[in-house]
């Protein structure tokens, strides 16, 4: 006990010599109020989600939400979602977009067009060339494929026509409604009167045209997919000098003979897509092989019972950009697979 004591006693002596020099060095401050010290809270349990059901039809996952992509995208992955909710978590849609937009050339800017409306005498401007263009070129000619070829373009092999892809059903019915940009500050409506009035006649125009509402039912495959004209204006992949609507309006245009600037960076996009090794086309043709399947089916029909589908999302994207995955295309990538 009196050991304890001594060792106590020399221990506050230590205390108070040390005190003491710190005095005299300036830097002794007396001591806080001792806080007390809240404990960390036990960690929660992390909760388990239940697993999900491995196989589930692929209509109906795709029929709720809308299938988003970014035609820059090269990334051969197979699993990645193909709707807006994302499934796989890991990077943002931003982060992929800055990494692969690097290299765009200088004609396809990558940053998002200002929100600041255009002064009226630049509106009236484009006006006037949206619908002031004559044809410059012959009409594309059809190989035995129902592949269209165009003299001045080679590279630009679609399948579907702009008027196949409006009655067959695209867009949700709703690409031609009336839009309003926020670029230019202004609603855009009737554009569609600019077509060949061949292409849509005896068509439901209010169903397969102008609907203000997107609807799965009218597009081929019957399944929502794409993103709003008013998310490709922001996202920078309009040029307003020569198609509002963007990509189709485009297409439709190009196919009427017009040529202007726009085309090479159309036809870019348009390779990166569903060219020869375009993204969507051969994520899609992968799942026809992945699923032992040599045969294309037209999805856009009346299914048979047990037949198996392949994403009828990834047909209607491609779809989208003109492309229909026909038995030549598939035949081709089973040879190149052996």
């Amino acid at each position: 006990m009196d050991e304890s004591k001594s060792l106590e006693t020399q221990r506050q002596q230590n205390i108070q010599r040390n005190q003491e020099h710190l005095r005299t060095l300036g830097i002794y401050q007396k001591p806080d109020i001792i806080r007390s010290v809240r404990k960390a809270p036990a960690s929660k349990r992390r909760k388990i989600s239940p697993p999900q059901p491995s196989r589930v039809s692929a209509r109906i996952a795709s029929a709720t939400v809308i299938q988003t992509y970014d035609e820059d995208d090269d990334d051969d992955d197979d699993d990645k979602t193909e709707t807006k909710t994302k499934s796989k978590p890991p990077r943002s849609s931003k982060a992929t977009a800055a990494r692969k937009q690097a290299p765009k050339s200088a004609t396809e800017s990558t940053a998002p067009p200002t929100t600041t409306p255009l002064p009226s005498t630049k509106i009236d401007s484009l006006r006037h060339g949206w619908t002031s263009w004559t044809p410059t070129a012959d009409p594309p000619s059809r190989d035995e494929t129902s592949t269209f070829h165009f003299p001045t373009h080679p590279d630009f092999t679609p399948n579907k026509s702009p008027e196949e892809m409006l009655r067959e059903g695209c867009f949700g019915g709703s690409y031609f409604r009336p839009l309003y940009s926020k670029r230019l500050g202004i609603t855009i409506a009737d554009d569609h009167l600019q077509l060949p009035p061949a292409w849509t006649a005896g068509l439901d125009v209010d169903r397969y045209l102008i609907s203000p509402i997107y609807d799965p039912e009218v597009n081929k495959f019957k399944v929502a997919c794409g993103q709003s004209i008013e998310e490709w204006e922001a996202a920078g992949w309009i040029d307003h000098a020569y198609d509002v609507r963007g990509w189709f309006q485009w297409y439709c245009r190009f196919f009427m003979g017009r040529r202007c600037e726009d085309d090479e960076r159309q036809v870019g996009r348009w390779k990166r897509c569903v060219g020869e090794t375009g993204r969507w086309r051969r994520m899609l043709v992968k799942k026809y092989v992945a699923m032992g399947i040599r045969e294309v089916f037209d999805d856009g029909e009346e299914e048979e019972e047990g037949r198996l589908e392949v994403s009828p999302v990834m047909h209607q994207t491609c779809f989208h950009w003109a492309l229909e995955i026909r038995q030549d295309i598939l035949d081709r990538y089973w040879k190149s697979v052996g």
